[in-house]
Parts: C-alpha cells; sequence; structure tokens
C-alpha cells in the first residue's frame, strides 16, 4: 500500500512553494521524518519529511513546479513493501551463480548508513559537492546527527587540493589526453532560473524603492571603548555563557535603547494608521547559500548580551545548514545589516517592509581623527541609518543614529539606560 506525501503546512501566509530538489530517489530506503524533498518558499527552503518507513515510491511532481500546501507530491510504500523487495533479494542471492540474472554480478549496493549519508544532503551542501567534485562519502560530517555541512564539503575539496598526486607505476597504460581548453577569448553566456527565494528578495526589494521614502543619514563611530571592553571579557564571558562576546550585541542593545527613546523608528505604516510597539524584535542580516535571510531575535530589548549573541549564533548556524524555518524569519520591527563583513565601508541598506528603518555596520579601519586638539589614530566605522521619511522625519532619524553611535562610543550608557 503506498502512501501519499503532501506538502505540509509553510506558515503565516505561505500557500505554495516550489519543488527545488528531490534527495530520494525511486526505490530508495526511506526512514521515518527522513527528509525526502527540498521545497523553495518565499523566505526559506523548507524540507519534507516522510510521513512512514518504508520504500520511496514515485515523484507526483517535478523540480520547479509550483505546488499549494496539502498537494499531493509523491509515494512512500509501505514497510510491508520494503518487506517483498527484501525477500526477492534473498531468494535471488540464495540461486546458484548460473542461475543469477546478469546484473548480480555487479558491484555490491552501498550500505544503508552510506545511501542516507549522500541522499540527505542539504540543497547547499549538494550544491558544494557537485561544485567542488568530492565524494560525500568519504567526508566525516560535523553538522547534527553527523550530517554534512558545507564547511565539511570546502574542508575536504581543500584537503584534495593540497594532497600530491599519486605515483604513475611505469607499467601503467599511459593516461588519455586532457580535453583541449576552450578558445582564448571565447564568449559564455549561462541562463539559470531564479530560485523561489531570489525573485522574492528581488521583488521586495523593489517594492520597499517603490512604496517607502527612502533615505539615510551617516554619521561615523569611533570603536575604541567597544573594542577594548570586548577584548578586557572576553575570555570570561565565554568561559561564563559559552559562548564569544561579538560587536553585534553592542549594537542590538545600542539599537534598542534608540529605539525605546524615538518610537517611531520602531514603528511601521498600515494602511493609514501607524503601528508602534513597546518590544524589539532585531531582525539581523544574514547571508546563506540561497540569499540573504533576516531571522529575527525576539524582545532583544529584555535579553543580556549572552543572549543575544546566542540567538545571532544559532540563526548564523541555522543559515548554512539550511535549516531556518518560517517561524524564525516572521516578525522583527528593526533590521541591523553588517555589511563590514564583507568589507564594505559604506553603504545605503533597504529597509525590510513592512519595517521603517534599517541600520547599516561597516568596516572598521584606522582613520586618523581630532581629539581635543590633536590627530590621532582611531578604529572606526560608518553607520548609516535607512528609514521611511513617510513615518520617521529627519531629526527623529538623526537623533537615533546619535544614540547609537553615543552608546558604542561609551558603553557605560547601556548599562545606566542613558
Amino acid at each position: 500500500m503506498a502512501i501519499e506525501v503532501k506538502v505540509p503546512t509553510l506558515g503565516e501566509s505561505v500557500t505554495e512553494a516550489t519543488i527545488g530538489e528531490w534527495l530520494k530517489k525511486p526505490g530508495d530506503p526511506v526512514k521515518l521524518d527522513e527528509p525526502i524533498a527540498s521545497l523553495e518558499t518565499d523566505k526559506v527552503a523548507v524540507e519534507v519529511p516522510a510521513p512512514q518507513a518504508g520504500v520511496m515510491g514515485e515523484y507526483k511532481v517535478e523540480v520547479g513546479q509550483t505546488v499549494e500546501v496539502g498537494a499531493v507530491i509523491a509515494t512512500i510504500e509501505d514497510s510491508s513493501a520494503a518487506g517483498e523487495t527484501t525477500q526477492v533479494k534473498e531468494r535471488d542471492e540464495a540461486q546458484p551463480a548460473d542461475q543469477k540474472a546478469p546484473a548480480a554480478s555487479s558491484a555490491p549496493a552501498a550500505s544503508a548508513d552510506d545511501e542516507d549519508h549522500t541522499t540527505t544532503l542539504s540543497p547547499a551542501v549538494r550544491r558544494a559537492v557537485l561544485e567542488h567534485g568530492v565524494d560525500p562519502t568519504q567526508i566525516k560530517g560535523t553538522g547534527k546527527d553527523g550530517r554534512l555541512t558545507k564547511e565539511d564539503v570546502l574542508a575536504a575539496a581543500q584537503a584534495k587540493k593540497a594532497a600530491p598526486a599519486p605515483a604513475v607505476s611505469q607499467a601503467a597504460p599511459s593516461p588519455a589526453p586532457a580535453p583541449a581548453p576552450a578558445a582564448t577569448g571565447e564568449r559564455r553566456e549561462e541562463r539559470v532560473k531564479m530560485t523561489r527565494l531570489r525573485q522574492t528578495i528581488a521583488r521586495r526589494l523593489k517594492s520597499a524603492q517603490e512604496d517607502a521614502a527612502l533615505l539615510t543619514t551617516f554619521n561615523d563611530c569611533d570603536m575604541t571603548a567597544v573594542i577594548e571592553a570586548r577584548e578586557a571579557y572576553k575570555d570570561l564571558f565565554a568561559k561564563k555563557h559559552g559562548i564569544k562576546l561579538g560587536f553585534m550585541s553592542f549594537f542590538a542593545k545600542a539599537s534598542c535603547l534608540a529605539l525605546k527613546d524615538v518610537p517611531s523608528v520602531n514603528a511601521y505604516i498600515e494602511g493609514d494608521e501607524i503601528v508602534y510597539h513597546d518590544y524589539v524584535d532585531i531582525s539581523v542580516a544574514v547571508s546563506a547559500p540561497n540569499g540573504l535571510v533576516v531571522p529575527v531575535v525576539r524582545n532583544a530589548d529584555a535579553l543580556s548580551f549572552a543572549g543575544i549573541e546566542q540567538a545571532i549564533a544559532d540563526y548564523g548556524q541555522k543559515a548554512k545548514d539550511g535549516t531556518l524555518t518560517m517561524a524564525d524569519m516572521q516578525g522583527g520591527t528593526f533590521t541591523i545589516s553588517n555589511g563590514g563583513v564583507f568589507g564594505s565601508l559604506m553603504s545605503t541598506p533597504i529597509i525590510n517592509p513592512p519595517q521603517s528603518a534599517v541600520l547599516g555596520l561597516h568596516r572598521i579601519e584606522d582613520r586618523p581623527v581630532a581629539r581635543n586638539g590633536e590627530v590621532v589614530i582611531r578604529p572606526m566605522m560608518y553607520l548609516a541609518l535607512s528609514y521611511d521619511h513617510r513615518i520617521i522625519d529627519g531629526r527623529e532619524a538623526v537623533t537615533a543614529l546619535k544614540i547609537i553611535k553615543e552608546a558604542i562610543e561609551d558603553p557605560m550608557r547601556l548599562l545606566i539606560d542613558l
């Protein structure tokens, strides 16, 4: 008896998705709750778990096809069907060698462990495997339950490049000639269909530009005090909380301070009304294999530095593993985007609708600045606050950014709520 595999509930307001990749082939053994397919929604990639153990049946839809919640996408043969397959295999193995089918003389199939290892890779890991040409069965996974991560594949690819080429025996036949290199100056084009996530990102960013009255205000920030505080307490912080002390928690707490003092920066427009929030849910822009995602650190104003750092670290790992959920992405009243990790000196970030403001962080670099009538070298960072001018006046935006700057330059303000 075949069990139907249906598209699961994908989250609030999400009614359809696109088949991104099949993780199991027809005839493959399947365990209960094992991922068998990857769906691309407007926000994240979602894995479809097997509703029962058995054998993968037929596909009802193809990769790239759009499906609605509740639609049947495949079937799984139940365990009795799997048992019949095993009995046939055992009966075939019991036959004399000369009575076996020609296929019986082929190499033995991979073990179940190897099969699970290669067929339950996340989409990001599969792309890395194909791109670098490595054998996933020869890589030890460091992810949850021993699953491979993108970092595992990249490390294996580096090790493969660094390994010396095996010596060739003189008796061995000469290798086949290498294919001729492409002609110098050859021009190529490749067309790749945009993923559903990339299409959504493009649509939302364009919508933000068209619907909001975007404006950006800049300031620079002396990072000396934060760097000294981090250097002084990072070891004790890691020992006590089990997480590294980064700069993001300082900026998150400084932003909470500013948003409490300037409520319009933490609000958004809904119809002809302005919705104010007495809490701060900070969306943190994270680079994922499929594009930029913004998971939400909820109640950041009530969290400690350690709580914020732990939440951000957890989201970063989930983004790398491709396991972010719709619930992780929903909501958010303000966004922080750190382009500095990629080397950006200055930028004008775009707001994340329906939010009304986004703080852009940039790289830290030593620059000459005037202090008490003298020119000194300080680690400086440019800060950018993009905002919707329909709801936030210039005075309010500049004030909010100034509060953030002052809190970073004098972290004591974060302790005394000043």
